[in-house]
């Protein structure tokens, strides 16, 4: 499968370019149908690039013709009885790695061979890392896949960027696959519920041995309702009986796990901004994909102040972030985001042309004290002038920036 040149998700392959033909396993994770198999088959491209007789092998646990292989010992078997008569080196790939009980045996025995190249793509991450790191622990990396971000989702599409663009984008998502249907709402949406009841039936029910389905996707549609709101257990569960859907504060925090494990939705937690200290309350939560979560709760313009936090959550991730809230006695900065010991604050706001917005975003800002960049990301389509160091940039520009 040759990809097309506008396909090329440079941002990950540049990444994972380093560490090919070394003796460490390569992990792709992310959520289901973010392009973790089409990473793999980029991948090839580039290996068969470079030597066009490499002997890869590639294996997909999500098709019939690799079902038998249930556990480690099938799997070692199939790449044995595929490797019979060979001796130089095998690129091999293994999608959906998880789903082959007690794989990282057969990892760690391909690894102590010395003649595989591995890469594996996953979506469970608490699976992953932890067998991973029992049992390979410091043999292995790992690449977070994402959904696209704007800019790919404009190289896919082969779109330019616009108001138009950047409303479909928002509004059905980054899954690569989008490319291959019409922008068309009904269309769109039976797509990703499909990919929506996967995640939670495979994922999350089958594996974790859930009853009452209908409790785990009540709290999916609260999440979808509460993007990016301070979260309580106690208080969510006080929500919910009102409702008449009963769930305990335990029960909420177990499935939360599911779902992160699954990255369906990613917990933010708030972090001091004048100390190093880390609070336990006052999670954040916010989607994977918005596609997914309009097929919950179908988009509303009063909406868009959480969706548009969503999308600058998501671009900070994927270039490579570590994301927190800030917390300043009583103040709250949306993003605290770091990365090779470089710190970013970011506050999103729909719009800060009214006096008392604009005080309340830049006042949060203004009160840290120290030297690392500050912005305010808008849907104000100019760019304001830097106020004591702070910048104002409009969210499309903002998306398109890498660094």
């Amino acid at each position: 499968m040759e990809i097309p040149h506008y396909y090329a998700r440079m941002i990950y392959l540049d990444r994972i370019k380093p560490f090919i033909d070394t003796q460490i396993i390569k992990v792709l994770v992310g959520q289901r149908r973010v392009g973790k198999s089409f990473m793999l088959f980029q991948l090839m491209d580039y290996i068969r690039g470079k030597n066009a007789n490499a002997d890869i092998l590639y294996i997909n646990k999500e098709l019939f013709e690799f079902d038998s292989l249930r556990d480690y010992t099938d799997l070692m078997y199939y790449i044995q009885k595929h490797r019979e008569g060979k001796t130089g080196k095998c690129y091999l790939f293994i999608d959906e790695v998880q789903d082959i009980i007690s794989f990282e045996k057969a990892l760690r025995g391909l690894l102590a061979d010395g003649r595989y190249d591995i890469y594996c793509t996953g979506s469970n991450a608490r699976m992953l890392s932890g067998e991973l790191a029992t049992f390979l622990s410091g043999r292995y990396v790992e690449f977070r896949i994402w959904g696209l971000n704007y800019s790919e989702f404009m190289q896919f599409h082969q779109l330019e960027d616009s108001d138009e663009t950047f409303s479909r984008y928002y509004k059905f998502g980054g899954l690569p696959y989008l490319v291959n249907l019409p922008f068309d709402e009904g269309i769109v949406s039976e797509y990703l519920r499909g990919i929506y009841n996967t995640i939670l039936l495979k994922d999350i029910v089958d594996r974790y041995g859930i009853r009452n389905v209908r409790q785990l996707q009540d709290l999916t549609v609260y999440l979808a309702d509460t993007i990016g709101n301070m979260f309580s257990a106690s208080s969510i569960s006080e929500y919910l009986k009102s409702q008449r859907i009963d769930l305990t504060p335990k029960m909420i925090l177990e499935y939360l796990g599911y779902l992160e494990n699954a990255f369906f939705v990613r917990r933010v937690r708030p972090v001091d901004i004048q100390g190093k200290k880390q609070f336990r309350i006052g999670e954040k939560y916010y989607f994977e994909d918005l596609g997914i979560r309009h097929v919950l709760r179908p988009f509303r313009p009063n909406d868009i102040g959480q969706v548009l936090e969503n999308v600058v959550y998501h671009h900070l991730m994927v270039c490579g972030y570590t994301v927190h809230v800030g917390r300043d006695g009583d103040r709250e900065v949306d993003f605290v985001a770091e990365r090779d010991g470089e710190k970013l604050y970011v506050q999103v706001a729909t719009s800060v042309m009214e006096q008392k917005t604009w005080e309340r975003e830049y006042g949060n800002l203004l009160g840290i004290r120290d030297n690392y960049p500050k912005i305010v990301v808008t849907l104000d389509p100019l760019e304001g002038a830097s106020f004591q160091g702070i910048r104002q940039i409009p969210v499309r520009r903002f998306l398109l920036m890498n660094n």
